[in-house]
């Protein structure tokens, strides 16, 4: 029998589906700097920092994520800066062995559970394959897949996350990997438990329910990664429903030469995240694929970024998979204040969009890569990333510009 309430996920996509999301009709302002775009940093790989790098991303991010063993850094970034959002990394949906010495847990988890202590205790935590044996994740050794449908891991889960985090002053904690497909980590190998994706999307909105007013009453905001959630109509609102925002850790553009164009699960979908999150007064963390000073790829993401953000969502590159060590480049354009949105985002052309601000306009073409450029009027002299003094531009498909004008 599950153990979670039934038709629970499905209730919630139903309720959110007949609510209008509009658009926000305010400037994103990152931690009172006067920029348009506010950015973050995912510090998760504990590489080495200095007292200038915190000072620096301190004064310039506005959300940055240590691992729990880092409560020290996370003291210096609010020193440097009070306003900056530290959140603590936890694994949602594992367990880690390597975290596990001689029988006794490490003080420090990146999870919310410890592996011994669940070995011992709680051993029906851990979900099973049809086999019998416990599912570690594919590719992460060590990481096994607990049950987070089971209310009383749900409730271990919080207690501990609560407890530790609050303690090293966190803001918030990251939640990763939470999941959208039963088989996540072991393709087309179902826990018994969960046979179906329906099953594990209830049983992920039972946990997120189930745990939010604690940490809401503990004062922690909670972000959780939900990457691919535009492959499942329905689910990006259905679970940020219970948190205060999400992370899409591939969004928009893959590589160099890879990017989404529009169509059903493509474009339109990955923007309506930050439209319904700003909507709804939620964080949301972008985060695109490509390599250090790739062009058409961070002004195609940067613009389609800019066609939703408001005051909650934050954007910032990555080069490599897992990559989550140094602070991500940093652009001039992040600088620029282009005042306030005059309004939504709109269609110019076909599969063309266009956002104007108080001082300046986003321009996306997001048809596919291989079609040619379309040109548009902007009705006015604006300066673009060269210092160039432009009316119009020509953009050929996954392209965009990010344009100034005085004001």
């Amino acid at each position: 029998m599950p153990r979670f309430p039934i038709r629970l996920f499905a209730s919630a996509v139903a309720a959110l589906a007949a609510t209008t999301v509009l658009l926000p009709a305010t400037g994103a302002d990152a931690a009172g700097s006067g920029r348009t775009v506010s950015s973050f940093w995912l510090h998760m790989n504990s590489t080495p920092t200095t007292g200038d790098m915190l000072e620096t991303e301190a004064e310039r991010r506005g959300y940055v994520v240590l691992n729990a063993w880092e409560g020290d850094l996370a003291r210096e970034l609010k020193a440097a800066n009070p306003d900056v959002q530290v959140f603590v990394y936890k694994d949602l949906t594992s367990t880690r062995s390597y975290a596990c010495r001689d029988g006794v847990d490490d003080t420090h988890l990146p999870t919310g559970v410890g592996y011994c202590a669940a070995d011992e205790h709680h051993p029906e935590w851990f979900l099973r394959g049809p086999d019998g044996q416990r599912f570690e994740y594919s590719g992460y050794e060590g990481h096994w897949q607990m049950d987070v449908g089971d209310p009383a891991y749900q409730q271990a889960w919080a207690d501990n996350v609560i407890a530790a985090s609050t303690e090293a002053g966190f803001d918030g904690v990251f939640m990763d990997n939470t999941l959208m497909t039963c088989d996540a980590y072991h393709e087309g190998v179902c826990p018994e438990e969960y046979p179906t994706d329906e099953a594990m999307r209830e049983a992920y909105v039972s946990m997120l329910a189930g745990t939010r007013d604690e940490f809401t009453a503990a004062g922690l905001k909670t972000v959780a990664n939900l990457s691919n959630a535009r492959l499942h109509e329905g689910v990006w609102d259905a679970y940020t429903e219970h948190l205060d925002g999400a992370f899409d850790e591939w969004w928009l553009t893959f590589a160099d030469d890879d990017m989404l164009p529009e169509y059903g699960e493509g474009w339109s979908r990955q923007v309506a995240q930050i439209a319904s999150n700003e909507a709804r007064g939620k964080i949301t963390w972008v985060q695109p694929h490509f390599t250090e000073g790739a062009e058409q790829p961070f002004r195609y993401a940067l613009a389609s970024y800019l066609m939703a953000a408001g005051d909650l969502a934050a954007f910032a590159e990555i080069g490599r998979t897992d990559g989550y060590g140094d602070p991500t480049p940093w652009h001039p354009e992040y600088d620029w204040d282009l005042g306030a949105p005059t309004g939504p985002y709109r269609s110019v052309g076909t599969n063309v969009f266009r956002r104007d601000f108080a001082c300046g306009a986003a321009v996306v073409n997001a048809n596919p890569t291989d079609t040619g450029p379309v040109a548009v009027d902007l009705g006015a002299e604006y300066v673009d990333q060269d210092s160039r003094t432009v009316t119009s531009v020509s953009l050929p498909g996954t392209s965009g510009a990010v344009l100034r004008k005085p004001c």
